[in-house]
């Protein structure tokens, strides 16, 4: 998408956007390498989010409060980290969460980033995790509420909610049948404290897990007439982003969003 991108911005002759592999050990010493060979900045992913927060110069609100950054700005010699994970969510929703309840599932880092963009935004934040003690820290840092089934087979009352959102990785192997993901399997939307009937037109739902296939959630959410926006919708936001911040120039998200569902 990014690739799409700078085509369409004209940059294609200058820029381009490539993937690197690089290991925890040698992360610090190959990001400071970057700026001499042209770079501009990166986007970081799974593991190295924490590593880019520790090693930047400054950080934004964003990047220091939820405790990671996905995204380094190299400037004058000096590196920046930002999290846009924040950002994409919160331009991806078709209207703004200021005043809404929403119910975030998960207490994990994409659970961490949600709650404190949809509390940043005003809106009324409750948590659910399988493990209740980490929805309890991830709440009482930013300010939410907590929920839980008292049962194992007790349902979450939805129709109180606005805004749910799945934050874990919970439908990974139904969007993926044909990747490997350790402790995933199929059957996700059973899985979380909901009864897909209860959901309906009033509610706005994301599903940050994308794949080949549409995830249960986002399915049942269609079925149902709720305002879908899928994981790809928050990676194409999370990628203008970045590159906002690295050319100065907005992003043509139609390009981008068109070549991220092409792939």
């Amino acid at each position: 998408m990014h690739t799409a991108a700078l085509a369409e911005l004209g940059l294609a002759h200058e820029w381009s956007y490539e993937a690197i592999e690089v290991s925890a050990q040698d992360f610090d010493a190959r990001i400071t390498s970057l700026p001499g060979e042209g770079f501009a900045g990166v986007n970081v992913t799974v593991p190295h989010k924490l590593a880019a927060l520790a090693l930047a110069d400054s950080a934004s609100a964003a990047a220091t409060e939820i405790g990671a950054a996905n995204t380094l700005i190299f400037n004058s010699g000096k590196v920046e980290a930002e999290n846009t994970d924040a950002t994409g969510l919160i331009e991806s929703l078709p209207e703004t969460p200021a005043g809404k309840r929403a119910l975030v599932f998960g207490a994990g880092g994409s659970a961490r980033a949600c709650v404190w963009a949809l509390t940043q935004a005003r809106a009324e934040v409750v948590i659910w995790n399988r493990t209740q003690f980490k929805a309890e820290q991830l709440a009482w840092e930013f300010g939410a509420g907590v929920t839980h089934a008292a049962a194992p087979d007790d349902l979450l009352a939805i129709v109180d909610f606005d805004l749910l959102v799945n934050a874990t990785p919970l439908g990974f192997a139904d969007a993926n049948p044909r990747a490997q993901m350790p402790g995933a399997a199929p059957g996700a939307l059973k899985a979380l404290p909901i009864d897909a009937d209860a959901i309906s037109e009033r509610h706005v739902v994301v599903d940050l897990v994308y794949g080949s296939v549409p995830t249960p959630l986002t399915s049942a959410a269609r079925r149902r007439g709720a305002c879908v926006v899928d994981g790809l919708e928050i990676l194409v936001r999370q990628g203008a982003a970045a590159l906002r911040m690295w050319t100065g120039l907005e992003p043509p998200l139609e390009t981008m969003r068109r070549a991220a569902r092409g792939h």
